[in-house]
C-alpha cells in the first residue's frame, strides 16, 4: 500500500446500564505507527476494542477506514484482534493448527507461505511446533495468535494487554514482531504498563474521563514525558 491508510473514529459512545464508559470519542489513527492506549483498570480500553471489532454494539458513532482512495465502514473482517488471554484449540499441535488455519483460509491469504516459513516468523522451534497447544506457555499461545494475524494480514491490528505475564525473552521477540508489523497497518496496543508503552509506541493515548487524550512527546525528555502521562492518569475520574 503506497498511500497513507487512516482509521477515523467519530463520536463513539458506549454505556452499560446507565454507566457511561466511552463518550463521544473522536480520533484519527494512521498506518506505520504503534499507538499505545493506556488508562486505569476499568477505564474502557477493552470496550473500545470490542466496539471496533463489533463484539459489542456501540451506542453511537462512526468508524471508517480510508485506503486506496476509498472510505469504507470498518468491519471485523479488516481487524486482527489479540486478546490478553489467548484461546487456542488445545487438542491440536501448533503445527496441526496452523496447517488447518491456512487450509481453511487459503482463498483469503494474499501470499501463502510454507508452514515452516510461518513458524520461523515467530521463532517457534520444530520441537515446539509438534507439541499440543495445551502444553504451550502463555507467551507461546500469544505467538500463535500473532501468527494467525500475520497469515491473514488484516489492515487493523488490536492488541489488548498481549505482553502480560510473559517472560522477558518472549516479550522482546514479540516487541520486535510488533515493530515489523506496524508497516502498512493501523496498530493499536493497549497496556497498563507504562514502561512498555514508552518503549514500544510511537504515540500514546490516555483514556481518561471516557475520552481520548493524545500525549505528545514534543520537547520532553523521557522522565518529563512519563511524569506528564502519570499526571493525566492521576487526574482521571475513572
Amino acid at each position: 500500500m503506497g498511500d497513507v491508510m487512516k482509521l477515523y473514529v467519530s463520536n463513539l459512545s458506549k454505556s452499560f446500564h446507565q454507566k457511561e464508559v466511552l463518550k463521544e470519542i473522536d480520533y484519527t489513527f494512521s498506518d506505520n505507527k504503534i499507538y499505545g492506549l493506556i488508562g486505569k483498570n476499568g477505564a474502557g480500553k477493552t470496550t473500545f476494542f470490542n466496539c471496533l471489532n463489533e463484539d459489542i454494539k456501540k451506542d453511537s458513532g462512526r468508524i471508517t477506514l480510508e485506503y486506496e482512495d476509498r472510505k469504507i465502514p470498518l468491519t471485523s473482517n479488516e481487524i486482527g484482534y489479540v486478546i490478553s488471554t489467548p484461546i487456542v484449540p488445545e487438542f491440536l499441535t501448533g503445527r496441526e493448527f496452523i496447517e488447518f488455519f491456512v487450509e481453511v483460509n487459503k482463498d483469503k491469504i494474499k501470499d501463502v507461505k510454507s508452514i515452516d516459513d510461518y513458524f520461523n516468523l515467530v521463532k517457534i522451534s520444530k520441537e515446539d511446533q509438534n507439541k499440543l497447544l495445551k502444553d504451550y506457555s502463555h507467551g507461546m499461545k500469544n505467538k500463535i495468535q500473532l501468527l494467525l494475524i500475520m497469515i491473514e494480514d488484516p489492515k487493523v491490528i488490536l492488541l489488548d494487554e498481549p505482553l502480560t505475564s510473559i517472560d522477558i525473552v518472549v516479550q522482546e521477540d514479540l516487541k520486535e514482531l510488533f515493530k515489523k508489523m506496524k508497516k502498512d497497518h493501523i496498530f493499536i496496543f493497549s497496556t497498563h504498563i507504562l514502561e512498555l508503552a514508552l518503549d514500544l509506541c510511537d504515540e500514546i493515548i490516555v483514556l481518561k474521563n471516557k475520552k481520548f487524550e493524545s500525549i505528545e512527546k514534543k520537547d520532553l525528555n523521557t522522565k518529563k514525558y512519563k511524569d506528564k502521562i502519570i499526571k493525566e492518569l492521576r487526574d482521571s475520574n475513572d
